[in-house]
C-alpha cells in the first residue's frame, strides 16, 4: 500500500513529536509546528501519539491510492477535497484503490496535518522519523515530497475510534492575543518596549519559517547595550536581535541563541501561533507562569482523554 504523490504542494514533510535527546550535539528537536493538530490527526485513527504524520504548508500535495487506508486530516482548512467532494478538517475518510486526494484555496491557517491508520513506514534516525530540512534527514529522504514519489504505508484496517474532537482543541486558528510570559531579559528592556509588546501590533513577515517567525513592529530597545552568552532556547522563545525587531523561535529552532529575550509564547499557544502566515498581524497579553501551566495541563488532559480513544466533547 502506497500513496502516489501527483504534485508535490509547496512544503509537505513528515513529523513526529521531534528529535529529543540530542541538543546537546546542536540537532534540533523539530516536530510539528502544530503539535496539537498533529496529535489529533494519530488520535482520530487510534495511532500512537507520536506516529509520523505529513504536515503540509498552505499549498497542499495531490496524492493517489494504491490499496486501501484509513486518512485523518486536521489543522488548517486548505481546501482538502477527496474525489472532488470536500473533506473538511478533524474527520477521517476511507479511501480505495484509484481515489485522489488534493487540496485546493486555502480558507484558513497554514498548515495542515495528514495521518494514515497504522502510520507511514520511516526509518528512525536518532530516535525520530522527523524531517530535519536543514541537515537533509529524516522524513521521507530527508527532503520536502516531491512528484512521483511513493510513499509507504504501515496498513491499518481496523476501523478507526469514533471521536468528536471539542471545540477548544479542534479551533486553534484564531484573533485572540497570543500569551506571553516575561522572557528571562525582561527587565533589560524599556518600559516603552515592555508596553510596545503589550500594546502593540505585530505582523508575520515573509522571511518566517519553521525555524523562526520574524515579526515587525515597533523597535524593542534594550536600557543600555547588552552582551549575552549563547543559551538555550525553546519553542515560543521570543528573542530581540539589534534591530528590535522581534523573532518567535519555532519548531526548528537552533538549539541556542545569544540574542536577548524579552518574553516566552506560552506552550498552550504555540499551535495557535503555527497556523499564522506572512502578513498575519499579530497581538499579545501577558500572563502569570500558573495560568500559563494550568491552562497547558487542562489541554493536555484533554489530549489524553482522546488518545485513549474516549470522547470528552
Amino acid at each position: 500500500m502506497t500513496l502516489e504523490v501527483l504534485t508535490p504542494g509547496l512544503a509537505s514533510t513528515f513529523q513526529d513529536l521531534g528529535r529529543h535527546g540530542h541538543q546537546q550535539w546542536g540537532v534540533p528537536v523539530g516536530g510539528p509546528m502544530d503539535e496539537v493538530s498533529h496529535r489529533l490527526a494519530n488520535a482520530l485513527l487510534g495511532n500512537a501519539p507520536d506516529a509520523p504524520v505529513l504536515e503540509i504548508t498552505l499549498l497542499g500535495p495531490t496524492l493517489y491510492c494504491h490499496g486501501r487506508c484509513h486518512l485523518a486530516l486536521t489543522g488548517a482548512d486548505l481546501g482538502a477535497s477527496l474525489n472532488g467532494q470536500p473533506w473538511p478538517p478533524s474527520q477521517t475518510r476511507t479511501l480505495r484503490e484509484g481515489d485522489q486526494v488534493s487540496f485546493g484555496r486555502r480558507r484558513s491557517g497554514a498548515r495542515a496535518y495528514l495521518a494514515v491508520a497504522g502510520g507511514f513506514r520511516l526509518e528512525q534516525v536518532l530516535g525520530s522519523r522527523a524531517t530535519n530540512l536543514r541537515t537533509g534527514f529524516g522524513g521521507w529522504h530527508g527532503r520536502r515530497l516531491q512528484k512521483g514519489d511513493l510513499l509507504p504505508l504501515m496498513g491499518s484496517f481496523a476501523n478507526p475510534p469514533r471521536l468528536l474532537i471539542p471545540d477548544s482543541l479542534a479551533h486553534v486558528i484564531g484573533a485572540a492575543p497570543l500569551r506571553l510570559l516575561p522572557g528571562r531579559d525582561w527587565t533589560a528592556f524599556t518600559d516603552a518596549a515592555q508596553a510596545a509588546l503589550r500594546e502593540s501590533l505585530f505582523t508575520v513577515t515573509p522571511q518566517s519559517d519553521r525555524m523562526g517567525y520574524r515579526l515587525q513592529g515597533p523597535a524593542l530597545q534594550l536600557t543600555a547595550p547588552l552582551e549575552c552568552l549563547s543559551e538555550a532556547v525553546a519553542f515560543g522563545t521570543v528573542q530581540v536581535p539589534p534591530d528590535g525587531q522581534p523573532i518567535v523561535l519555532m519548531a526548528e529552532r537552533q538549539t541556542t541563541g545569544g540574542y536577548p529575550c524579552i518574553a516566552q509564547v506560552a506552550h498552550v499557544d504555540l499551535p495557535r501561533l503555527a497556523q499564522y502566515v506572512p502578513g498575519d498581524v499579530l497581538a499579545f497579553t501577558f500572563i502569570d507562569l500558573v495560568e500559563a501551566q494550568r491552562l497547558d495541563l487542562a489541554r493536555e488532559r484533554l489530549l489524553a482523554a482522546l488518545e485513549r480513544n474516549v470522547s470528552v466533547a
